[in-house]
């Protein structure tokens, strides 16, 4: 199974998301080819109602806490209740480390 699949599968099973959106951004970072050490995630869920944006990340860590602590290098988050949830998140920046420096 995929990194992303298993962070995607971890995240559903805790937050029972209204929607969920990983994506494995490691071919657009400096990274031997077939990486997987940066994502994003666009997660939307009741759970959040009622808390800052620190508290969501560290509700997040604290599910992902072995990939953080393993193969995960970077993780982009957009976390958002229903009520928030305007349909899509901002796009990553360009990666501009290791050889692609512009």
């Amino acid at each position: 199974m995929s990194l992303a699949k298993q962070i995607e599968e971890k995240l559903v099973a805790e937050f029972a998301p209204v929607h969920i959106d990983v994506q494995c951004e490691s071919h657009l970072h400096n990274v031997p080819a077939g990486s997987e050490m940066h994502f994003r995630v666009v997660l939307v869920s009741e759970q959040f109602d009622q808390l800052r944006k620190v508290q969501r990340h560290q509700k997040v860590y604290g599910v992902l806490a072995e990939e953080m602590a393993g193969p995960v290098h970077a993780l982009a988050l957009h976390i958002f209740s229903p009520e928030e949830w305007q349909g899509q998140a901002p796009e990553s920046p360009q990666c501009l480390g290791g050889e692609k420096k512009s």
